[in-house]
């Protein structure tokens, strides 16, 4: 399968596992982030940092790291090329046979 095509194949199959991890989780926590009162206040700013690093890491796992790994898969002929692991390509044959 193409890179192009595996990646927004593997983009579609996670979509909806992960969105919905982060959804209820988010959405279990706001309360506690945010509107905690009596002795659930300290809890406070641990829901806060796991409400903010879900979220980070969703758009993490969804949008850069396929992004990321496309564009290391781009350079890595190059890096190849300049470095002198892969020969260069050899012209065509002159002998019309």
């Amino acid at each position: 399968m193409p890179r192009d095509e595996a990646i927004l194949a593997a983009g579609v199959v996670r979509l909806r596992p992960v969105m919905l991890t982060t959804i209820t989780t988010v959405g279990g926590l706001i309360p506690l982030a945010f509107f905690a009162t009596g002795q659930a206040k300290f809890l406070s700013p641990m829901a806060i940092s796991v409400v903010w690093g879900l979220s980070f890491a969703t758009i993490l796992t969804l949008i850069l790291i396929p992004c990321l790994y496309a564009m290391l898969d781009d350079l890595v002929p190059v890096f190849k090329r300049l470095v002198g692991m892969e020969p260069e390509s050899e012209p065509a044959s002159e002998n019309p046979e």
